[in-house]
């Protein structure tokens, strides 16, 4: 995607950017994240999308996977073909239940993207891209998960092997703005690697 409305850049030229409003559907990431529940089946918001322009074989997958492990527990990742999508992969990963934002909930949000990410780099994939894991059926509070998830990149992202690229593509104008912000308020905290915050065009 062309249009930003921040990225960070790290030492390495590896790069984080916030896009939206935007479909990640539609993304030509070599890989995209699904906001799953713990079944696989599909259901409603970024899932019921991914599943829909994706096309059954994605749920075929899905099925398999979870004959041979049963149920995703929160917090962990499994990787399927991407169907009729752009993307070659979807990274599948199941974000925790916001019941008032207990330690463990912030823990298991930071899991899904730690594992999303570590499945990308182990499947040698360099660009992937994020929906707001959490925020909409699930309940949880997008200040907070826009803080997690954008602090949680800048920590894995710079030493990975094959990851150069991660893309937030967010799905609407405030949930976007809110993740600009959490980047900007990382970028100036006193962080062990470097780090260039950059407002978009937009």
């Amino acid at each position: 995607m062309s249009d930003f409305a921040a990225q960070l850049t790290f030492a390495n030229s590896k790069m984080l950017e916030l896009c939206g409003p935007g479909d990640i559907t539609k993304e030509t990431t070599e890989a995209i994240v699904n906001a799953a529940n713990s079944s696989l089946l599909g259901g409603g918001g970024v899932d019921g999308a991914i599943h829909w322009a994706g096309g059954p074989s994605i749920l075929e997958e899905c099925k398999r996977i979870v004959a041979k492990i049963g149920a995703l527990p929160a917090g962990k990742a499994v990787i399927t073909t991407g169907g009729r999508l752009p993307a070659k992969y979807i990274i599948h990963t199941v974000g925790p239940v916001y019941r008032g934002g207990q330690q463990h909930e912030a823990e298991t949000l930071a899991s899904c993207y730690r594992e999303s990410i570590r499945i990308a780099d182990d499947h040698g994939i360099r660009s992937l891209a994020f929906p707001s894991v959490s925020t909409g059926v699930f309940g949880y509070p997008v200040h907070e998960a826009a803080e997690i998830a954008v602090r949680t990149i800048v920590e894995v992202l710079p030493p990975c092997t094959h990851v150069e690229h991660v893309c937030f593509v967010l799905f609407d104008v405030a949930t976007c703005k809110t993740y600009v912000r959490a980047a900007e308020k990382i970028s100036r905290e006193s962080l062990a690697i470097s780090v260039i915050f950059t407002k978009g065009p937009s």
